[in-house]
C-alpha cells in the first residue's frame, strides 16, 4: 500500500481542527479551553476596572502598573507613536494636571476576547470633568486595547485610543458624537 502524503495545511482554523485530537480524550479540549478563556477574560475585565479606578484617582503610578514595559500607544496627544512606560507615565501626569478635580471616566459597550498568552477588547469610553482654564471636558472616545502574559500576569501591551474624524476637508475631530 503506498504511503499517502498529508496535503499542506491551508490556514490556522484548518491545522487546529484537523489535529486538535492528538493527545487528548474527546470534549476534554473544548471544556479546558473554555474555562481557561473565560478565566482569562475575567482576569482582563478586572484590569480594566483597577486601571479605571487609577485615572479617576489620577494615580499615575496604579495605572502605569497595568502596562508591559514595551508598550506601543496609539493615544489621543501626539506623538502618533509612543513607545515604552517612561514617557507615557510623563503624559498622564500632564494630563492629571490639566483638571481641576477628579476625572470621570466610564467605559460602555465593552467587549474582551481572550486566548492564554494575548487578549484584546474594544470600548467606548466617556470621559469628562472641569479642568484648570475653567473649561469643561466631555467627550467619548474609541478605545482598543492589546493584553499578554507578562511575569504570570495580564498586562496592556498596545493601547489605541481615538475619536472619528470628519471626513468633509476640515480634519476636525468629532467630539461631538455620542453612541
Amino acid at each position: 500500500m503506498p504511503v499517502q502524503r498529508a496535503r499542506p495545511v491551508v490556514c490556522a482554523e484548518e491545522a487546529e481542527s484537523q489535529y486538535s485530537w492528538v493527545g487528548k480524550t474527546r470534549g476534554e479540549d473544548s471544556v479546558m479551553t473554555r474555562h481557561n478563556r473565560a478565566t482569562s477574560e475575567g482576569q482582563i475585565r478586572q484590569l480594566i476596572e483597577n486601571w479605571t479606578a487609577a485615572l479617576r484617582a489620577k494615580d499615575t503610578k496604579g495605572l502605569m502598573s497595568h502596562y508591559a514595559p514595551d508598550v506601543v500607544v496609539y493615544d489621543l496627544a501626539p506623538p502618533l507613536r509612543l513607545m515604552g512606560t517612561a514617557g507615557y507615565a510623563r503624559g498622564w501626569e500632564e494630563w492629571f494636571g490639566s483638571f481641576d478635580g477628579p476625572v470621570s471616566y466610564e467605559v460602555h459597550h465593552l467587549s474582551v476576547t481572550a486566548g492564554d498568552d494575548v487578549a484584546f477588547s474594544t470600548s467606548l469610553n466617556r470621559l469628562s470633568g472641569r479642568r484648570t482654564n475653567g473649561g469643561y471636558s466631555d467627550v467619548w472616545v474609541r478605545a482598543t486595547v492589546g493584553y499578554r502574559k507578562h511575569d504570570g500576569g495580564w498586562k496592556i501591551a498596545h493601547e489605541h485610543v481615538s475619536v472619528p474624524l470628519y471626513m468633509d476637508g476640515s480634519n476636525k475631530a468629532a467630539v461631538d458624537l455620542k453612541p
